[in-house]
């Protein structure tokens, strides 16, 4: 009685350190205040882009799913349909997944898409914005994406605005109005 309850008990022990460890790599989010932490990334025509080189211009460092799904392909669209006014307010949109640049290469070329997508499969900038997520498809696989998560940078590099959980429908919209609100 003693040898299965004592197996169950370290089995127990050993899913909880691994699910623990697992977890424990995710970061929290920067705050708003905060410097935005540094990056360079691929983007889908494989150029490399930094955050520092757009010092000046206000960012709109938005993280998404996963390429040429519903919700995400929604949301990009929008910010196309708004690139103009992006444009005329100084901003730069930067859409990041842990897709790849082809990946990424594929979904602009379909969807019509002329902002940069840019590519983290290493998780490393998905993680440092605190925005790692988890799902398990209907075949019980987990997966790591990242999760619908936007920060407004301004011009000197520092975090003014965030944004979970953001609505694809209406998201170019909001960064749109916190833009022109903090610009007065």
């Amino acid at each position: 009685m003693r040898k299965p309850l004592l197996f169950v008990l370290s089995a127990a022990l050993v899913l909880a350190v691994a699910f623990v460890t697992v977890h424990a790599a995710d970061q929290p989010m920067p705050a708003v205040g905060q410097v935005a932490p540094g990056f360079t990334l691929p983007s889908q025509d494989g150029a490399q882009i930094s955050l520092d080189s757009f010092r000046g211009k206000w960012v709109v460092l938005y993280f998404y799913p996963k390429d040429m799904t519903k919700g995400c392909t929604i949301e990009a669209h929008n910010f196309q349909r708004d690139q103009a006014k992006f444009d005329a307010d100084n901003a730069v949109i930067l859409g990041v997944s842990v897709d790849t640049p082809d990946s990424h290469k594929e979904f602009c070329t379909k969807e019509g898409l002329t902002f940069r997508l840019l590519a983290d499969p290493e998780h490393k900038v998905v993680d440092a914005y605190g925005s790692l997520g988890h799902f398990e498809d209907s075949n019980h696989v987990a997966h790591t994406i990242a999760s619908r998560n936007t920060f407004l940078i301004d011009p000197h590099g520092k975090i003014v605005k965030e944004w979970t959980k953001v609505d694809p429908s209406v998201h170019s919209e909001e960064v749109l109005a916190a833009i022109a609100e903090l610009k007065k």
